[in-house]
């Protein structure tokens, strides 16, 4: 069972034939699942853009974290701040199952990291066409099924296995 699922979007801009028509200015989106509310952006621009791609990235760049806590979908209450020193949490997922040996069987990851070796930002790019309304999904079900929760069931500062962890998050994204 999931309990949290929290992430964060960012830099989000419109390409076509792979270059950049629309670049959203102060793109920082923070998903949350529980607020249903946040899992609808809206992007409006002064002039028709034609587009076949978008791309985003998972988490917050390293200047954005090197800048301290901030406000709105960066401000520290929302949860997803960890310190000065690490920055921002970019994905965070928590839940309870059968086949964590953890105590009362919870998973916690909660990736980050913006110096490297251990920078968890991952940029995505997925095609589309040029509608009024595109739908992003995340597939939790094919991420969940791709960990072994038996052995790996805690992730709760910058390292390799949030790098890893993040590159597979980054692969269950689709759009319809």
């Amino acid at each position: 069972m999931i309990t949290t699922l929290k992430f964060y979007i960012s830099q989000m801009q419109f390409l076509f034939d792979n270059k950049v028509v629309y670049t959203e200015h102060n793109s920082y989106h923070l998903i949350d699942a529980s607020a249903p509310e946040t899992m609808l952006l809206s992007q409006f621009s002064d002039k028709a853009i034609h587009y076949n791609a978008i791309q985003f990235q998972l988490g917050i760049d390293s200047l954005t974290n090197v800048a301290g806590a901030m406000g709105g979908d960066l401000d520290p209450t929302k949860g997803m701040y960890w310190t000065w020193q690490s920055g921002y949490i970019n994905f965070k997922l928590e839940g309870t199952s059968t086949n964590c040996p953890a105590r009362n069987h919870e998973f916690q990851f909660h990736l980050g990291g913006y110096q490297a070796p251990f920078n968890a930002l991952q940029t995505i790019i997925l095609k589309t066409t040029t509608k009024q309304t595109i739908k992003i999904y995340f597939d939790i079900e094919k991420y969940i099924k791709g960990l072994d929760l038996a052995k790996h069931f805690s992730v709760m500062s910058p390292n390799q296995e949030a790098v890893s962890f993040s590159k597979k998050i980054a692969e269950s994204f689709y759009t319809e």
